[in-house]
C-alpha cells in the first residue's frame, strides 16, 4: 500500500515572504525548504506521494504550487488558497484548473486559525465560497485553533456536502496537558459524517524541547476513537514539525501512537484516507 504524507510546506523567501515567521521561536524556519529537501527525507521514511498544502493567503502562491505538483514525481495533491469571500469563487477555481498542473488541485484552505472573528466560517460570503469548492468536486482543509472549532462544526453540518479535512487535530494544548474543551468540540467534529481529520501536527502543540508519545497519546487516542481509522490520515507538517522533530521522528511517533490499529486500519491512516478523500488513487497507481 502507498504510504502517502498529507500535509507538508514549501517556500522560497525570495519568491516572497512567509510573514507568518515571527520572534525567535521560529527563526529556524527563516530559510527556504524546497522540494529538494524534503524528498530525501520523504523517500528515506517509504513516502510514495505526498499533499502540498498553502502556507499564505496569496493567490499567486498556488499556481506555483500546482507546478511544483506537476513536474514532481512526489507530489500527488495540492490544497490550496483562493479568496472564498470573492463574489466569483467558482470561477477562480476553474481557472486554477486550467493552469499547468491544474489536475493536482484536491483541496482549499484558508488560515482560518489567524482571523479574529470566531464565526468567520459562518460568515454569508465565506459560506458561499465554501459552496463553490463542494461544487468544485474539492474538498475544504479546516485549520483552526479550539475555540474555533464550534464554527467549524456548525460550517460542516450546514454544508453536508462539503467534505472537511481538520488539520492538526484541531491544535489541541499538549503542551499544558489539558483535554478540555478541545476533546468535547472535536468529538462533536467528528459525529459529522463529512469530516476528516489529520494526525498531523502534534509534536509543534507539545514541549518542542521535551515532548515524548506519552504527551501526544490522550490526544491521538481521542481523535482515533471519535473519527475512526478510515477518515484519518497521516501528515509530518514538513517543516514545520522541525521545531520540535525530525521527519523520521514525527512518522516514528505517528507509527507508535497507531501500533494498536489492525493492518487494514493502519493502511487507512498511512494512504487510504487520503487516496479516497483527496482523490489521489490513479496518480499513485500510475506512478508506482
Amino acid at each position: 500500500m502507498p504510504l502517502v504524507d498529507a500535509h507538508h510546506h514549501v517556500w522560497d523567501l525570495s519568491v516572497r515572504d512567509q510573514d507568518w515567521i515571527t520572534g525567535d521561536a521560529l527563526a529556524p524556519l527563516r530559510r527556504d525548504f524546497s522540494l529538494r529537501d524534503l524528498e530525501p527525507e520523504a523517500r528515506a521514511a517509504g513516502v510514495t506521494a505526498t499533499v502540498l498544502v498553502q502556507t499564505v493567503t496569496v493567490a499567486e502562491e498556488t499556481p506555483e504550487f500546482l507546478r511544483i505538483a506537476d513536474e514532481s514525481e512526489l507530489v500527488a495533491g495540492v490544497v490550496g488558497w483562493t479568496d472564498l469571500t470573492a463574489p466569483e469563487v467558482a470561477g477562480a477555481l476553474a481557472r486554477l484548473r486550467q493552469l499547468p498542473g491544474g489536475d493536482h488541485l484536491v483541496g482549499i484552505r484558508h488560515q482560518v486559525q489567524s482571523e479574529p472573528d470566531p464565526q468567520w466560517l459562518l460568515r454569508p460570503d465565506v459560506r458561499r465560497g465554501l459552496a463553490a469548492v463542494a461544487d468544485a468536486g474539492l474538498v475544504y482543509d479546516l485549520v483552526v485553533q479550539p475555540h474555533q472549532l464550534a464554527a467549524a462544526f456548525s460550517a460542516a453540518a450546514g454544508l453536508p456536502e462539503l467534505t472537511f479535512v481538520l488539520d492538526h487535530l484541531g491544535k489541541p494544548p499538549i503542551a499544558s496537558g489539558e483535554l478540555h474543551p478541545w476533546a468535547h468540540l472535536v468529538r462533536a467534529l467528528a459525529a459529522l459524517p463529512n469530516t476528516v481529520c489529520k494526525l498531523s501536527g502534534m509534536v509543534t502543540e507539545a514541549a518542542w524541547d521535551s515532548w515524548t508519545v506519552q504527551d501526544l497519546s490522550p490526544y491521538a487516542d481521542i481523535v482515533l476513537d471519535a473519527f475512526g481509522p478510515r477518515r484519518l490520515m497521516f501528515g509530518s507538517d514538513w517543516p514545520v514539525c522541525r521545531l520540535a522533530a525530525s521527519y523520521a521522528e514525527v512518522l516514528a511517533a505517528a507509527r507508535m501512537l497507531t501500533a494498536g490499529l489492525t493492518a487494514s486500519e493502519q493502511a487507512a491512516v498511512y494512504g487510504e484516507t487520503a487516496c479516497r478523500v483527496y482523490g489521489l488513487p490513479s496518480v499513485l497507481i500510475n506512478r508506482h
